[in-house]
């Protein structure tokens, strides 16, 4: 409660900005690909005989990606900097803190902030009439579970990182994960063995849980995809802590 305190009265102050501009990412993309590609596209099938516009497909990958991005930047950025720079956890675990506590209080914040990416985007979506099933509500708690495992890993990876330099290796990570991970494209136009390489990857299970509760094909088939971003919170917190 107190590290979430700190973050609120940090963000009160000056990092409001850069939730913004956070967020207006995903729905520029949205407008640009969805409505202007989207034109020369035409509708997508997303299962057999189940078509739905380049707008509705991208949609849920757009909002699983800024959940992504809301809590990795939180999650990496900012504490590489309390952590190198500023001494901030030092000074925290001088106190009755431990390490698990300033762990989940930054992680906290971390999903504070993909949530808050959530469900604006969603109004957003909703208001384009992008949403055409109850079962798209769910989208918000499936938002927060893959920026939970984002900021949990993020933040672990962050603790070993040693200069700027490294830090940039994020950046390189996410970008190419955001392109190819099926958010614009199914994976079926690339060959397989790279198809399985990227169905690896923790943005590719969001994306497809997502897509599936947006367009409501519920079934167990979304377990494994849930299971993934528990494994990877577990893990997260406990190279963290």
């Amino acid at each position: 409660r107190t590290i979430l305190e700190r973050s609120y009265l940090a963000f009160r102050s000056s990092a409001w900005i850069v939730v913004l501009t956070g967020f207006l990412e995903p729905v520029l993309y949205l407008f640009s690909f969805g409505y202007g590609v989207g034109k020369l596209i035409g509708k997508m099938e997303v299962t057999p005989g189940h078509f739905v516009t380049y707008a509705a497909f991208i949609a849920p990958a757009l909002l699983a990606t800024s959940a992504m991005n809301g809590a990795i930047y939180d999650a990496t950025w900012n504490v590489f900097f309390k952590l190198k720079f500023d001494r901030v956890y030092q000074r925290m675990l001088a106190t009755s803190l431990g390490p698990l506590d300033v762990a989940l209080g930054e992680i906290s914040w971390a999903l504070l902030r993909g949530m808050v990416y959530a469900i604006a985007f969603m109004s957003i979506v909703g208001g384009l009439g992008l949403i055409t099933t109850p079962w798209a509500l769910l989208a918000i708690p499936c938002a927060v579970l893959i920026a939970f495992g984002f900021a949990s890993v993020g933040m672990a990876v962050t603790t070993y990182m040693k200069s700027f330099e490294q830090m940039n290796i994020i950046n390189i990570v996410l970008l190419p994960m955001f392109l190819f991970s099926g958010s614009f494209y199914p994976l079926t136009i690339y060959p397989g063995w790279l198809q399985a390489f990227i169905k690896a990857l923790p943005l590719w299970h969001g994306i497809t849980l997502i897509r599936s509760v947006m367009l409501g094909l519920i079934s167990t088939a979304l377990i494994p995809h849930i299971l993934y971003f528990v494994v990877m919170i577990a893990v997260g917190l406990i190279f963290t802590t």
